[in-house]
């Protein structure tokens, strides 16, 4: 049977970086570095896409749950489990 798994995580962002990459902190939270301005969701849009390609899911299954204008955001993520 298959279904979804969905996670969350604690995901802190660097806008305005050199370097777009992802690095795990610790167990559930990420620091994410996007090229993108923190100005008209920009740089929440580029998070969305690179979480998107880490995970390998579509960009619809990210959302961001709290901290829309924060750097610190809870973010969730579905998941294709293969049960």
């Amino acid at each position: 049977m298959k279904g979804t798994d969905k996670i969350m995580l604690t995901v802190i962002v660097k806008p305005n970086s050199r370097v777009e990459d992802i690095e795990e902190i610790d167990s559930g939270t990420l620091r994410v570095r996007v090229n993108a301005q923190p100005e008209k969701g920009k740089a929440n849009e580029r998070v969305i896409e690179l979480l998107s390609k880490h995970f390998k899911v579509p960009k619809r299954n990210i959302s961001i749950i709290k901290g829309h204008t924060a750097r610190r955001k809870l973010i969730a993520i579905e998941l294709k489990s293969s049960d």
